[in-house]
């Protein structure tokens, strides 16, 4: 009998019969399940430090993709921003700068990520509402007014119109003189998830990947510090996905890309550094920390193993984090700055390159000035008096993790050898595989809450009769009135003669299997519009109808 078997009758178990453990699921949100006590029997009689672990900013990066860590520069804190005007947004990008925050992250409304203009009649209702709206150059010149781009990182959460926003992107740097190989941030730019769990796209999976690889193409060549698509399981996990499904299915998109740049005649090596993923940091705090993990050790093997990358920056998954938008709650909105403080000590110990914590008013409205300056709080209160950053991976060795890790991996492989088999993500969303297994967890995760078997406090247990009101940001009706109208007067002032010929030479392009993107920065400098730009789109590659999913 060994130890651990000894304690587990002796101690353990006569203990449990006089007291009895509490009624709950002891499992993860994944449904792994998590043992009393975790010892070095739970690690398996082939578990060594060497192969799971290494050192970090060493294959397989399991303790961290930089040899320093926080030691050397602490993750950025990229607070999300954007609604009404451009001018609107610009204000609080520049509030949250003057806060401490070290780099800028822009939500668009739902016109422009769909493909439409603020004067389109689809975009009524809408215009600056979940976002900042964006229709032309003008916008954009608007919105960064004032920013020097070669003294901030942007990260932009846009896709189907993501080809769009980089080439305006550039223009501006243009405008300012700041040469390309200057300009650092990162494209969110991942169709797949889109096809998978957003559900905000124009033309079906094939041409829309081939948009992406065309700005991975390019920005490999001409934007060195742009990290073209950040391969996103955020949206994902918001969808209603498990944590294994997140890492499963993000990972699978990431290969998908790989795969279509060594197509293209890419050398793995050459794109693969500016590859960068984004995920969910939701409310198990173990199995989130076991997640990014497992992820980096997943990306660098599959990376070495399976596309022969050889250069460590190939290898390694740079991670940006946002705490989870779908656990905050409407009742009781404070019990919400809890939520984020634990998820974004989560993503700190999971060792991310750059955090986004919500705001506790968000599940109302878009985040007011004092909610979003509690959120960059949260972060900085981490960074600076918990200690945390003055070690690196601080939780490594512990028994309950790294067998967390292995279990997330091998729950993941076993996804992704689905995936391979239906012949890879592309094919894998036409059949509806992944999209129908998010559905399946997201309704199994809400019978538990519904039945009580798991807890959301202040919704399902702690309740409270009657809840006090907050203030919330309300965007003005005269907003969506008065951006409507910009954008028509500047339209009117338009050479249209130029803006016709560089719509048909993006037609051209799209039709000859040319790189849109040097088209594309010349369609934006002669003031072609975003949805100008996306109905090209939609006329040559056709509009997308998701398959009916049972």
């Amino acid at each position: 009998m060994t130890e651990r078997e000894r304690w587990e009758r002796e101690t353990y178990g006569a203990f449990k019969e006089r007291s009895p453990e509490r009624p709950v699921r002891f499992e993860s949100l994944s449904g792994i399940p998590v043992e009393p006590l975790y010892t070095p029997e739970s690690l398996g009689a082939g578990w060594t430090y060497a192969d799971r672990l290494g050192y970090p900013g060493e294959y397989p990066f399991t303790r961290g993709v930089y040899p320093t860590m926080y030691r050397g520069r602490l993750w950025t804190m990229r607070m999300f921003a954007g609604f009404g005007r451009p001018e609107d947004t610009n204000r609080r990008f520049r509030y949250l700068l003057e806060q401490g925050q070290t780099g800028l992250s822009t939500a668009f409304d739902m016109p422009a990520l769909m493909g439409y203009d603020a004067d389109h009649p689809r975009a009524r209702g809408e215009v600056g509402r979940e976002g900042v709206s964006i229709s032309t150059l003008d916008d954009f010149e608007r919105l960064f007014e004032g920013i020097p781009l070669a003294d901030v990182t942007t990260s932009m959460t846009i896709n189907c119109t993501a080809s769009v926003a980089l080439a305006m992107y550039l223009a501006i740097a243009d405008k300012q003189s700041v040469s390309w190989d200057r300009i650092g941030g990162t494209m969110q730019n991942d169709m797949l998830k889109e096809f998978i769990a957003q559900k905000e796209w124009i033309c079906p999976p094939e041409p829309a990947v081939r948009i992406v690889t065309d700005m991975i193409e390019f920005t490999s060549a001409h934007v060195p510090r742009f990290n073209p698509v950040s391969i996103s399981g955020y949206h994902i996990r918001e969808a209603g996905s498990t944590a294994v499904q997140e890492l499963a299915f993000t990972l699978a998109d990431g290969l998908a890309y790989v795969e279509a740049g060594i197509a293209r005649g890419l050398d793995v090596d050459r794109f693969a550094p500016r590859l960068s993923f984004f995920f969910d940091i939701h409310n198990d705090f173990f199995e989130e920390i076991a997640k990014l993990r497992a992820a980096r050790r997943m990306w660098a093997r599959f990376m070495k193993e399976r596309y022969g990358a050889r250069k460590p920056e190939s290898m390694r998954l740079r991670t940006h984090t946002q705490t989870a938008g779908v656990s905050a709650t409407a009742q009781q909105p404070l019990n919400n700055v809890a939520r984020v403080a634990l998820q974004a000590l989560a993503a700190v110990l999971g060792g991310a390159q750059s955090l986004h914590t919500n705001s506790y008013d968000e599940t109302w409205a878009l985040p007011t000035e004092d909610a979003v300056t509690v959120a960059l709080r949260t972060q900085q209160i981490i960074a600076e008096e918990s200690g945390t950053t003055l070690t690196i991976d601080p939780l490594g060795g512990s028994y309950f993790l790294e067998r967390m890790t292995d279990q997330m991996e091998a729950a993941a492989l076993e996804y992704i050898e689905k995936i391979d088999a239906l012949g890879g993500m592309v094919r894998a969303i036409d059949t509806g595989f992944p999209q129908k297994e998010i559905a399946d967890a997201a309704y199994r995760y809400q019978l538990m809450e519904d039945r009580g078997e798991k807890v959301t406090v202040g919704v399902n247990r702690y309740v409270m009769p009657e809840d006090r009101g907050i203030q919330y940001l309300r965007i003005d009706e005269a907003v969506e009135r008065e951006q409507v109208e910009r954008v028509q007067r500047f339209k009117a002032a338009r050479d249209m003669g130029r803006v016709e010929r560089r719509l048909k030479q993006l037609a051209d392009a799209c039709r000859g299997g040319r790189n849109v993107m040097p088209v594309l920065v010349d369609a934006v400098k002669d003031y072609a519009s975003l949805g100008e730009i996306s109905d090209v789109y939609r006329q040559v590659f056709g509009l997308y109808r998701e398959p009916i999913i049972f």
